[in-house]
């Protein structure tokens, strides 16, 4: 099919039946990470001027994971689909096919966001940071730190989007379990203020000696809790410090991830590693076997590892079942939820988790997502995928996941 191009303007798809969009962004404002900074910590994070553009600073390092941290100039809205389907036929660099564009409101405010889905015929989102992850990945080393970084954020987040506005946009506050205590303190804070679900990286936790899978059984008093509140937790693609390993085969000696700067060595090597190696943890170190009611979603991470990952997890099991607490694959179709890239295939992921587990997302308004996201609808269609199952991806499925 032809992609849409963007504009503001543009008219955009509809289908009839209640559409929920899993994976919708907001671009933070500059001060996202120090309004609620505790003066302490006054020069951990920074907005610095460098040849007269700004740049985050991290305890003094200039950071080049995001080239425009400010999000006044960003790249329009599925401008990136060419590259992502792999039809990069020309053979340009990725900043070469994305169209650049002033920032609007709808990627900063809640009121102007409303008011788009209602023009996208988008009954309700999942709402997540783009910057956020810059946090965790650089303080790997303070798991204190890193706490106090991401309350503040989450502050911020509070005050400008909520966690909850009209059973509409749910936006997605960050836990971090550096320390167990500290995840359960924020856990809490989060409920108190009404949120539906939780975003956790796809990635171990900073140590004060190492780091460690937040899926280990000291971080169990955090997970019963949130099997207690009954919400799911969301795994969407972040920086998960995977950068280090390929440049292990580059000769780099920094670990930053450059979204926007891709190798072809770390797209093939690092591409999936990151969630697949979260869900190997979740199963194999039995943390979804001890609360069998939690529900896990992985965001933004495609899904095109799914038959891999159960190859693997299969040989695993083969060699030593008595090392598991249950079947992989049964955990896997309990309590997995997928969202697959809108290039992706469908069948082998429905073949794998089941129909009813697999969610819509579009990434708007990023360029690697859909500009018209209810256009969704015309790629499955071309996959032979029937409407009444459609429903159920773009719609119902993220319903009962999300119990609203």
């Amino acid at each position: 099919m032809e992609y849409p191009k963007y504009s503001q303007d543009m008219s955009y798809s509809q289908f009839d039946h209640k559409v929920f969009d899993c994976d919708h962004h907001f671009y933070e404002t500059a001060d996202a990470f120090t309004r609620y900074l505790p003066s302490e910590y006054g020069d951990v994070v920074k907005l610095v001027d460098v040849d007269g553009r700004k740049k985050i600073a991290l305890r003094g390092r200039i950071s080049e994971y995001i080239p425009n941290p400010t999000f006044e100039v960003v790249a329009e809205p599925g401008s990136g689909m060419e590259y992502f389907a792999a039809k990069n036929v020309s053979g340009k660099s990725f900043r070469e096919i994305v169209t650049p564009m002033r920032a609007i409101p709808e990627f900063t405010d809640k009121d102007a966001r409303m008011d788009l889905i209602d023009r996208m015929h988008i009954d309700a989102i999942l709402n997540f940071p783009t910057l956020a992850s810059v946090i965790e990945v650089n303080f790997m080393d303070d798991p204190d730190l890193t706490q106090v970084l991401v309350h503040g954020f989450n502050q911020w987040m509070f005050d400008e989007w909520g966690f909850n506005v009209a059973d509409r946009i749910y936006s997605t506050p960050v836990m971090n379990l550096s320390t167990c205590e500290g995840a359960v303190a924020e856990l809490e804070w989060a409920l108190d203020r009404g949120a539906k679900t939780i975003l956790v990286r796809p990635a171990p936790v900073a140590g004060w000696k190492a780091s460690r899978s937040p899926f280990l059984p000291e971080f169990d008093p955090f997970w019963a809790r949130v099997q207690e509140a009954g919400i799911p937790v969301m795994h969407h693609t972040s920086d998960s410090g995977y950068q280090r390993y390929a440049n292990q085969w580059l000769g780099r000696g920094d670990t930053e991830f450059f979204p926007f700067q891709p190798d072809v060595f770390s797209l093939m090597a690092t591409h999936h590693r990151a969630i697949m190696d979260t869900l190997f943890s979740a199963v194999g170190h039995g943390m979804l076997s001890r609360f069998p009611d939690i529900r896990i979603a992985t965001i933004e991470c495609g899904s095109v590892w799914i038959t891999r990952l159960v190859e693997d997890m299969l040989d695993a099991y083969g060699r030593m079942p008595h090392m598991f607490a249950e079947h992989p694959l049964e955990v896997l179709k309990r309590q997995l939820y997928v969202a697959p890239f809108w290039e992706d295939p469908l069948q082998p992921l429905i073949d794998v988790i089941g129909l009813d587990h697999v969610l819509f997302s579009s990434d708007w308004p990023h360029p690697e997502g859909l500009a018209d996201p209810v256009g969704y609808v015309d790629f499955c269609h071309e996959e032979g995928i029937g409407d009444d199952a459609i429903a159920k991806i773009m719609g119902s499925n993220m319903y009962e996941l999300m119990g609203v």
